[in-house]
């Protein structure tokens, strides 16, 4: 019986040292691209190629340098759905003032954040 657990740890131990090739550049930047096709922001897309054992720092391009003008920030993507909720509820809800308020709070978030952003 111990012969057992010990091939059992050695099975376990060469699995855990197994490392997936290194793609060439070309292939990384190609498999960003497919996620991003996918919908997926630039933090989600790095947490996917680590599932997969790619890691980006091996590589020399970032993933949003990769991206380019497709990529949008995640901050900037949570503001316009947050804009485009209240715009929706204010058109609906033509008194509710504090939603007013709100959206002209959150339309001049979206406005220093897009100033920072395209310095």
């Amino acid at each position: 019986m111990p012969e057992k657990i010990e091939e059992n740890t050695e099975e376990k131990q060469e699995e855990k040292t197994k490392k997936p090739k290194k793609k060439s550049q070309e292939e990384f930047e190609k498999r960003v691209i497919e996620l991003a096709e996918k919908g997926l922001t630039g933090e989600k897309i790095g947490e996917a190629l680590k599932k997969e054992g790619i890691h980006s720092k091996e590589y020399k391009k970032k993933i949003s340098e990769i991206l380019g003008g497709r990529y949008v920030s995640p901050d900037m993507k949570n503001i316009q759905e947050k804009l485009e909720k209240l715009e929706k509820h204010s058109a609906k809800n033509k008194g509710d003032k504090r939603a007013m308020r709100d959206k002209e709070r959150v339309s001049a978030k979206l406005r220093r954040l897009n100033k920072y952003l395209n310095k």
